[in-house]
C-alpha cells in the first residue's frame, strides 16, 4: 500500500507557501493506520528496544502502538509545563526563536536502548533535543523512526550518526 496517498496535503497552512502534511486521513483509515505502524515496527524489530520515546502530540499516536507491538515501554516527551514530576528539558531553535521539550528525569535508566518515534521529520530540531534528553539520562538511542520525512528540509543533517528511518518521504514543495 502506498501510504503517501493516505496523507492529505493542505496548502498555505499555517502560512502561505507551506504544504501541511495532515496525517489524520491516514489515522482514520482502518487499513492504512495499522500498515503504517507495522512498517515502523519492521524498521526496529531486531534492535532489542527497551523503550520507545514519542514526541507530543502526534508522536504519541504513532509511538505508543509501536511500543506495544515491540513489547516495550513508552515514554512521552512533552511541551513545557505538562509533566507533573521532576523533569529535564532541552531547548532547540525554531525559524524565529526557540522552543523546549521535557521528559521525566526518571523516565530512562542508564544503558536502556531507546527508539525515538515521531510523525514527522522536518528540520530535525525537535528530534535532536529529544536525543539530547535521552543521552543525558544515560539511554542509548538505537534509532529514530518517522512516519513522514520532508527531505528538502535536511532534518537528517542534525541527526548525523544516528540510524533514521522514514516510511513516507516528500521531496520538493
Amino acid at each position: 500500500m502506498d501510504l503517501s496517498t493516505k496523507i492529505r496535503a493542505i496548502y498555505d497552512y499555517p502560512i502561505p507557501g507551506i504544504i501541511f502534511r495532515d496525517i489524520t486521513t491516514l489515522l482514520r483509515d482502518k487499513e492504512a493506520f495499522p500498515e503504517a505502524i507495522d512498517q515502523l515496527v519492521e524498521t526496529a524489530k531486531d534492535k532489542e528496544i527497551d523503550l520507545v520515546v514519542g514526541v507530543e502530540a502526534r508522536g504519541f499516536i504513532v509511538g505508543a502502538p509501536v511500543a506495544y507491538k515491540l513489547g516495550c515501554g513508552f515514554v512521552p516527551v512533552r511541551k513545557p509545563g505538562k509533566l507533573p514530576s521532576d523533569k529535564i528539558s532541552a531547548t532547540y531553535e525554531l525559524e524565529y526563536g526557540t522552543d523546549s521539550v521535557e521528559m521525566h528525569s526518571d523516565a530512562i535508566k542508564k544503558g536502556q536502548r531507546v527508539l525515538v518515534v515521531d510523525d514527522l521529520l522536518a528540520t530535525g530540531g525537535t528530534s535532536k533535543a529529544v536525543v539530547e534528553l535521552i543521552e543525558r539520562l544515560g539511554g542509548e538511542v538505537v534509532g529514530l523512526s518517522f512516519l513522514i520525512e520532508l527531505v528538502d528540509l535536511h532534518g537528517k543533517d542534525k541527526l548525523e550518526g544516528y540510524e533514521i528511518n522514514s516510511i513516507i518521504k516528500y521531496e520538493g514543495n
